[in-house]
C-alpha cells in the first residue's frame, strides 16, 4: 500500500444517542486507514455494541483513548454515526471534519451550532452520485425497510395495542395489506420482506420509470400505484401497516399523511416512519427511542424511532464501513478541499463549511442563506 506524505488523525467517537450500538469503523477499516500512514484515535469501547473489543482495533492499529473529550480537542478528522449530540456542540473545533449522518433539515438547533463551530460538516445522507443514487445512505435504508416490516408486524400484535393480524394470514383467512410510501431503497426493502411473508403490499411513488421497475421485479403480491392525495387516502383505509421510506436527499420529508387522514383507518394498525431522521412523512410523527419505540395517536400505533438500524448493530456497522471507508480515505489522503475539488459525490455532502450553509434543503428548511460550496472552495 502506498503511503502518503498528508499524515492525518482521524478519531472515531462512541456513540452517545440512546441505545445506538453501531460504530463508525470497524476495526478493518482502521488497518486501512494505518495503511495509507494515518492516526486512528478509538474512544474506549465504542466497538463494543457492535461486537468489536478494544483489542481488535489495537491489534489492527487503532490508539485507544479514554477520554472522548481528547479526540475533540485533537483530532483532524471525527467519524460519527448519528449527529453530533448537544453536549458535544461546544467541543467542535474550527476547521474540523465531522463526517457522520446529519440530518440537519430536522434540526435547526444542530444547524446552528455546526455554524457556530465553523466546522466542516460533511453529511453521509447528502453524498450523492451523478445517478441520483445516495451511496451512503442506501445499506442503513436497504436495513431500516426491512426492519420496518418486522417492526410493524410485531405491533400488530394484541399485546402491543395491534390489531390482532397476522401479515401472511394463514389457508382461508385474508392476508394484512400493507402500503409502502416511496419506491427508493427503503420502500423495495420493505416491499420486498412484507410480500415474502405473503402480505398484500402497495408501493406507491410518483416516479414512473421507477414503477416500472418495480412493477417487472417485484412478485404477484406486490402492486405498484402512483402517487397523488386521492391514492394514498384510498390505500390507507385498507392498511393495516403503513411504511414511510420518502426522501428528498438534504431536505424535509413532505407529510403525505395528515392526522385528519387517521380517523378513515382501521383502529389498531401501525404506522412506521422511517423518514423521521428528516422530520418524518406522517404529520403526527415523532421521533422515538428502542428503548420506548411506539405511541398512539387517535388509535393508531406509530413507531418512529430515529436509528432503526441501531437495533441491528452488528449488520448495520459491517454495512456502513464498507460504504464509507473509500470516502474517508479520500478525505484523509487529500484533505477535504481537494477532496472535493476532485470528487463531486464528496462535494455534494458538504452540508455545512466554515460557518455556511452549503446544503441547499437544508437553508430552504429554516429560510437560511445558501452558500454553494464550490464557492468555498
Amino acid at each position: 500500500m502506498v503511503i502518503i506524505e498528508l499524515c492525518m488523525v482521524i478519531g472515531v467517537l462512541k456513540e452517545l444517542k440512546v441505545e445506538e450500538n453501531r460504530v463508525a469503523m470497524t476495526p478493518a477499516g482502521v488497518e486501512v486507514l494505518t495503511g495509507f500512514g494515518h492516526e486512528v484515535w478509538i474512544v474506549s469501547d465504542a466497538g463494543k455494541g457492535s461486537g468489536f473489543s478494544n483489542e481488535d482495533y489495537t491489534t489492527h492499529g487503532a490508539r485507544l483513548k479514554k477520554d472522548r473529550k481528547e479526540l475533540f480537542q485533537t483530532c483532524d478528522l471525527l467519524l460519527h454515526v448519528k449527529e453530533p449530540q448537544s453536549s458535544e456542540y461546544a467541543l467542535l473545533r474550527k476547521d474540523q471534519i465531522i463526517f457522520t449522518y446529519l440530518h440537519l433539515a430536522a434540526s435547526e438547533a444542530l444547524t446552528e451550532a455546526l455554524v457556530h463551530s465553523k466546522a466542516v460538516c460533511i453529511g453521509y445522507e447528502t453524498i450523492q452520485k451523478d445517478n441520483g443514487t445516495l451511496p451512503l445512505l442506501t445499506p442503513m435504508s436497504e436495513i431500516g425497510g426491512r426492519m420496518a416490516i418486522q417492526q410493524g408486524a410485531k405491533f400488530l400484535e394484541m399485546e402491543w395495542g395491534g390489531r390482532g393480524v397476522l401479515l401472511g394470514g394463514v389457508p382461508g383467512v385474508e392476508t394484512a395489506a400493507v402500503v409502502v410510501l416511496g419506491g427508493g431503497a427503503v420502500g423495495i426493502n420493505a416491499a420486498k420482506m412484507a410480500a415474502g411473508l405473503g402480505a398484500r403490499v402497495y408501493i406507491v411513488d410518483k416516479n414512473l420509470q421507477r414503477l416500472r421497475y418495480l412493477d417487472d421485479v417485484m412478485p404477484a403480491n406486490c402492486f405498484t400505484m402512483f402517487s397523488n392525495p386521492a391514492n394514498i387516502r384510498s390505500l390507507i383505509r385498507e392498511a393495516d401497516v403503513v411504511v414511510g421510506g420518502v426522501l428528498i436527499p438534504g431536505a424535509r420529508a413532505p407529510k403525505l399523511i395528515t392526522r385528519k387522514m387517521l380517523s378513515t383507518m382501521k383502529k389498531g394498525s401501525v404506522l412506521v416512519d422511517v423518514s423521521i431522521d428528516q422530520g418524518g412523512c406522517f404529520e403526527t410523527s415523532k421521533a422515538t427511542t428502542h428503548r420506548d419505540p411506539v405511541y398512539e395517536v387517535d388509535g393508531i400505533i406509530h413507531y418512529c424511532v430515529a436509528n432503526m438500524p441501531g437495533a441491528v448493530a452488528r449488520t448495520s456497522t459491517l454495512a456502513l464501513t464498507n460504504a464509507t471507508l473509500p470516502y474517508v480515505v479520500e478525505i484523509a489522503n487529500k484533505g477535504w478541499k481537494e477532496g472535493m475539488r476532485t470528487n463531486k459525490e464528496l462535494a455534494r455532502g458538504a452540508n455545512v463549511v466554515s460557518g455556511h450553509i452549503t446544503c441547499e434543503g437544508v437553508a430552504q428548511a429554516f429560510n437560511k442563506q445558501y452558500v454553494p460550496v464550490n464557492d468555498i472552495l
